[in-house]
């Protein structure tokens, strides 16, 4: 590691430096301005030529693209139908949809590959060279967080594999060119969900009953903060954290609920989470040196979906395509019953988004990302 920086106190946040005025001024117009602005910022350097772009992903089911299936005793796992039944060849890829994650096709508008799986590369392999995702489905920021699923990558676990890529960079192209390499880079990171959903408001796990909601924050943020510090070590310049969406409004968290509406607590804790995340990415901008961290908040989008999906041509957001048991984990199984048309729906499971939905999202953040591109994502295989 070597370079010494400045503590940072995590429950008192400084003011901006200077230099990142410009964030606080645009972020005045709206927060999807601010992100716009600053990636277009961040990207500028890669924007002549597409092919250039490097990205890691780091998350959960959200963004995983089959690390979990290298994972022999682990229970979160969708290789199974009928995940990726309108993916490339109808086949399950260990992606947590029907069809693509949001990563793929912001991947495909920008003329690269998806990254591929950490745990499907050998250390020797090129492809370590032109980026990688180590997103794991039931990872979360704690350790313990989906600890049930017994085996996972949490973003620790994840970091860790990042620094070994980093290593193996280094044998191949040498220490100057893998800095730059990671210097230069985009980081995609999404992180915190299964936080809630498989630790804090599950009834049996120790967090929820031992923590107020307040001091669960704290431990999350601090966590956080480390985590992303250690990255930045590493050689992580460009980062992009996702904010949490609804939570309260999945169809996992609506069962609970009589009448199956958005539970409002759940939605609050996510939002007091995301405000807390973008104070912390405001700080670690004004601590660390060339640091060009971002917060995207996913939260209202998501929420617009949610509430009004016939403006975005859906019919159905309450629940999902795939009729699940909430009780055998919410999880499409191969003896689920699905909606005959995947596309109503905004939801594949009782986690997550269909492909249709993932269209939607990425569309939003990558009309505003990059304004200036005429590429469009290519529709699954039905």
């Amino acid at each position: 590691m070597g370079t010494t920086h400045a503590p940072i106190t995590w429950y008192k946040f400084v003011a901006f430096e200077e230099k990142f005025q410009l964030q606080v001024m645009v972020k005045l117009m709206g927060g999807e301005v601010a992100m716009a602005m600053m990636l277009m910022v961040m990207f500028g350097a890669a924007s002549g030529s597409a092919s250039a772009l490097v990205t890691f992903v780091f998350g959960d089911s959200l963004t995983e693209v089959g690390n979990n299936n290298y994972l022999q005793l682990s229970l979160a796992k969708s290789n199974y139908p009928y995940y990726g039944i309108d993916f490339e060849a109808a086949k399950p890829t260990g992606r947590f949809t029907n069809g693509r994650t949001i990563g793929d096709i912001i991947s495909a508008k920008l003329g690269i590959p998806a990254p591929p799986p950490y745990l499907s590369l050998s250390p020797t392999d090129d492809l370590i060279l032109k980026g990688v995702n180590y997103a794991s489905g039931g990872a979360g920021i704690l350790n313990h967080t989906g600890l049930y699923f017994i085996e996972r990558l949490s973003f620790d676990d994840q970091i860790e594999k990042f620094k070994s890529t980093k290593q193996s960079m280094r044998t191949k192209i040498g220490d100057e060119a893998s800095n730059k390499l990671c210097n230069e880079a985009v980081y995609f990171i999404g992180i915190g969900s299964n936080d809630y959903v498989n630790n804090f408001l599950q009834p049996f796990q120790a967090d929820g009953q031992q923590f107020t909601h307040d001091e669960f924050l704290e431990l999350l943020i601090s966590t956080l903060a480390e985590q992303l510090m250690r990255l930045y070590e590493v050689g992580a310049r460009k980062m992009i954290f996702h904010g949490l969406g609804p939570l309260g409004c999945i169809p996992s968290q609506r069962m609970k609920s009589s009448r199956g509406q958005c539970l409002n607590q759940v939605n609050l804790w996510v939002q007091h989470f995301n405000s807390k995340v973008s104070q912390l990415i405001s700080t670690l901008n004004s601590h660390l040196p060339s640091s060009h961290l971002v917060f995207a908040d996913t939260y209202q989008p998501v929420l617009d979906l949610i509430n009004n999906p016939s403006s975005y041509g859906f019919k159905v957001s309450n629940t999902s395509c795939c009729k699940v048991d909430t009780k055998l984990g919410g999880l499409c199984l191969p003896n689920s019953k699905l909606c005959d048309n995947h596309d109503d729906y905004v939801f594949w499971d009782a986690f997550h988004p269909s492909d249709a939905a993932n269209v939607v999202l990425a569309d939003h953040f990558f009309n505003i990302m990059f304004a200036n591109s005429t590429a469009s994502a290519p529709q699954p295989s039905h």
